[in-house]
């Protein structure tokens, strides 16, 4: 502190000599109403120093008055991100109702046509190995479903109940390899069984002279007891007829989208 006080003592005496004489004149000023030249002098030597003192001043007020205003703008700004995250989640869950709304409307629009008590009931599960093609629904013996009762979708066909219980069932989709559900053309009500491909189908048992041709919808024939008449199952994809073969290799694709699978409605007894 000595060492700094040595080495810039010309300057700080000058500095407490400039702010005592400042004193002294602002204390005379006071006290008399002439100022004398050697007071107008004082105040001219030291016009630039005041003017120096009043701008630093002014500047540390206005950067302690920033720096308040950013401290509330920034609390503002993380009230306002809150708020915001808030309402986007609000949004989010309302746009999923909606979407849900409309899924089950669909649904009930196909039970409508079907004319066909029917329950409705969400995928809770899925089993798509190579060995099986099955979900789960969470609706099971305790609300009156049982084994074979058909499975659909907005869209067509899913499957039928195979195995239940007291809250939930098992469902066997139209694509798994054990899946067999007699079907016809709708264009050219040509007949078959379609079978499970493990994603696609295909329509066996058609003939070879039978007309069937690519984007031809399947739907089922009502023979069987299991599926009411007239159900989507899927548009045919390939239509190839071998010279040497009975029958025609029908590759089908299914009308439901089962990865994207949500909603489903159980056909109850028989039609109404």
């Amino acid at each position: 502190m000595r060492e700094l006080f040595n080495r810039y003592r010309f300057f700080f005496l000058a500095v407490v000599l400039l702010l005592s004489t400042l004193l002294l004149y602002s204390y005379n000023l006071r006290n008399k109403g002439a100022t004398s030249f050697f007071e107008r002098a004082i105040l001219t030597i030291a016009a630039p120093f005041q003017a120096s003192l009043d701008e630093s001043a002014d500047f540390i007020t206005g950067l302690w008055g920033n720096y308040l205003w950013l401290v509330d703008a920034r609390r503002q700004n993380l009230d306002l991100l809150q708020e915001n995250r808030q309402l986007t989640s609000e949004l989010q869950q309302v746009e999923e109702i909606r979407l849900q709304n409309e899924r089950l409307r669909n649904l009930l629009a196909l039970v409508d046509d079907i004319d066909r008590a029917a329950l409705p009931a969400q995928i809770i599960g899925e089993d798509a190995s190579n060995w099986a093609r099955t979900v789960t629904i969470d609706k099971g013996s305790r609300a009156g479903l049982r084994a074979g009762l058909p499975v659909v979708a907005a869209e067509g066909v899913v499957g039928r109940i195979i195995k239940t219980a007291p809250g939930s069932s098992r469902v066997l989709l139209v694509t798994d390899a054990s899946s067999n559900i007699a079907a016809l053309v709708q264009r050219t009500r040509t007949r078959g069984i379609v079978h499970g491909l493990g994603s696609k189908l295909a329509l066996k048992y058609a003939l070879r002279d039978a007309e069937v041709a690519a984007g031809d919808l399947l739907v089922t024939s009502g023979m069987g007891g299991v599926f009411p008449k007239g159900l989507s199952l899927g548009k045919v994809q390939i239509a190839e007829r071998d010279e040497l073969a009975l029958f025609q290799k029908i590759v089908v694709v299914p009308v439901v989208d089962f990865s994207h699978l949500e909603e489903v409605m159980v056909l109850l007894g028989e039609d109404r």
